[in-house]
């Protein structure tokens, strides 16, 4: 990757926007490619955004693909940048930040119009004091972890991204590139960033958020022994009648008290926990190809309309449209006919 301000055939913007891309050993590859191709391609439709990659050292990095990248420097050998675009990588993941990287994203926070991360790219922001009093989000996997490790941040973990007083997060991978879609939006408007999307086969705005995307359940088993034996049946049997009254019956205590349990080891209610889990057993029912009738039935929701709605709240989409993005990839496949 060499710094470039395109060279396409539409009219130039008569102000060129330099974007400086920080990166590091063990960047994954997409989180810089992905953004950065958004920005390239703007180009080619009338935008001028000249494009440079640094390292804390100033020496080339590899990706997390094994690719090495090639840089334009340190952070002071490149122009003051319009925008920052921090990427993320595997192993920012609970480890603490090195401190030339945070002292990089620093130094160029304090010479551009805007900062923007990529996935767990939010921690470098975190570390550095740029998320403080601020909302962000990061990829959906690793949101409670940032919400634990800097409690003064308020994170949205259902957000694609996130804009706070000119500090832009955004959740995994791709996103970034939805991240950079609204960027180019905000700098020239709605016309050419379409012309940008259609070329790129992108959504302008994607449906739903990343909630959509997340994994089932994914919790340490409760210490308490009723608490165990009670989760351990929502998810063996989803359909059955999980109510307060009726959880607590099955495994000998009364309702306030499973309310306590849940709420101190599992931070939520029974009956919020009952419908998570039913929602993560109708997407698996739904990824398998059941008809939403057959999952609303199978997964407990006992109607397709009461379905409906918690996907809709719970995820931004109908399970019918779940099903269609997630079910299969031969959709998407051009057979024979």
């Amino acid at each position: 990757m060499t710094s470039t301000a395109g060279d396409g055939a539409g009219p130039r913007s008569a102000r060129t926007r330099d974007i400086a891309f920080v990166v590091f050993d063990g960047v994954k590859m997409l989180d810089v490619a992905g953004p950065a191709e958004v920005f390239a391609e703007a180009n080619q439709f009338g935008a001028s955004y000249a494009i440079h990659y640094v390292s804390p050292s100033g020496e080339p990095v590899l990706a997390s693909t094994g690719m090495r990248i090639p840089v334009d420097g340190r952070a002071e050998d490149v122009p003051d940048p319009d925008t920052a675009v921090v990427a993320g990588g595997d192993i920012l993941v609970g480890r603490a930040i090195e401190a030339d990287l945070v002292d990089t994203v620093k130094n160029l926070h304090a010479r551009s119009r805007r900062t923007a991360s990529v996935c767990t790219g939010s921690f470098i922001l975190a570390a550095s004091g740029l998320l403080a009093g601020r909302r962000a989000t990061t990829h959906w996997r690793h949101a409670g972890l940032l919400a634990r490790a800097f409690p003064d941040i308020r994170v949205e973990p259902d957000a694609l991204f996130v804009e706070d007083s000119e500090v832009y997060t955004s959740a995994g991978v791709s996103a970034g590139m939805d991240l950079a879609l609204a960027l180019v939006e905000e700098d020239h408007g709605a016309d050419l960033t379409r012309e940008v999307a259609r070329q790129l086969v992108m959504f302008m705005q994607r449906p739903g958020g990343q909630s959509q995307f997340s994994a089932p359940l994914d919790r340490r088993p409760p210490r308490t022994s009723p608490l165990r034996a009670v989760v351990d049946l929502i998810s063996a049997q989803p359909a059955l009648d999980h109510s307060a009254a009726g959880l607590a019956g099955r495994v000998g205590v009364s309702p306030r008290q499973l309310g306590r349990l849940f709420a101190a080891e599992l931070g939520t209610t029974p009956a919020k926990y009952v419908e998570l889990a039913r929602l993560d057993h109708a997407k698996a029912l739904l990824d398998r190809g059941h008809t939403v009738a057959e999952t609303a039935r199978v997964a407990g929701f006992g109607s397709a309309e009461t379905m409906r709605r918690s996907f809709v709240a719970r995820l931004g989409v109908s399970p019918s449209q779940y099903r269609d993005r997630f079910a299969t990839t031969e959709q998407g496949k051009d057979t024979p006919r």
